[in-house]
């Protein structure tokens, strides 16, 4: 094997240099909202804290679940991405098979209506008076509905069902397979990466959601976790004086608001590294043809 030269060993210590660098500063502001979440009142008032907790303290986490309406907004939130990402897959799926064929009649007239969703909103007030109508204000499913359809992810299913070989179908329909006994049996089987991808893109962009509920719930028990972080976040010193005076002399308003975030994003934390991969990959599927 041919050596390398030495001014590439170089550069690949610089590039390896350069994106640890990138990477531990992505990372600090993380390190220090989860240490003032870990310290004391006295460290975060003092302004003591920087990258590791002084002064264990878990007293913020026990307020943040068992003391605020965190566990109810995290069930919301639970029920919103689940549901939805469930659906979402469904209908993503069963559009972008027929799509995926050439003979499909309308085929291009569909496609082009996607593309035009993608480029042009019909913006917050037709959309509100559409929930409205529907009667969907104050329930869940107007968390669920505007996002069931990702017109990118359609078109990176349907990507992906194009560079699928046609043998495979052909071969299933001499043996007297449907169309959705194909897609079901057969091609979703070998489909897991790109669903996977999908299903990570929905269940991330319900969790994260924020617009559709500010906009269309007010009802104080169907509020996800972005709202009931906002709303934490922006009364944090209201909160702290409606509590006994032994609770308020162990919390601090910044390490309230840093267990707030930290015990918001942790369900979704722990998910994304095991499922990370599958990222790069459908971004590759989405690239491969047109």
């Amino acid at each position: 094997m041919k050596s390398r030269s030495l001014g590439s060993r170089w550069f690949d210590a610089l590039n390896v240099a350069f994106l640890a660098m990138v990477g531990i500063v992505c990372i600090l502001p993380f390190l220090h909202v989860l240490a003032k979440s870990l310290s004391d009142q006295a460290s975060v008032m003092a302004n003591k804290v920087s990258f590791y907790p002084i002064g264990m303290n878990l007293s913020a986490f026990e307020f943040v679940i068992t003391k605020s309406r965190y566990m109810e907004a995290l069930e919301v939130t639970l029920f919103v991405t689940i549901v939805g990402t469930i659906l979402s897959m469904t209908i993503t799926i069963m559009a972008a098979y027929p799509l995926s064929k050439p003979e499909f009649r309308g085929r291009k007239l569909i496609v082009l209506l996607y593309v035009f969703s993608m480029l042009f909103y019909g913006g917050i007030i037709p959309g509100y008076i559409l929930m409205k109508g529907l009667g969907l204000l104050d329930t869940v499913w107007a968390m669920i509905i505007p996002l069931l359809v990702v017109p990118f992810n359609l078109f990176v299913c349907k990507t992906f069902f194009e560079g699928l070989p046609e043998s495979i179908e052909e071969s299933a329909k001499m043996d007297g397979a449907s169309n959705l006994r194909i897609l079901v049996s057969i091609l979703l089987p070998i489909s897991l990466p790109v669903v996977a991808t999908l299903g990570i893109f929905y269940a991330v962009g319900y969790w994260n959601n924020y617009f559709h509920p500010l906009i269309y719930i007010n009802a104080v028990d169907l509020k996800p976790l972005q709202i009931y972080l906002y709303d934490t976040i922006s009364n944090t010193e209201d909160v702290l004086t409606q509590q006994p005076e032994d609770v308020r002399l162990r919390l601090s308003s910044e390490g309230l608001r840093a267990a707030t975030v930290i015990a918001t994003i942790l369900p979704i934390l722990l998910v994304y590294p095991f499922l990370q991969k599958y990222f790069v990959h459908g971004l590759t599927v989405g690239s491969v043809k047109g």
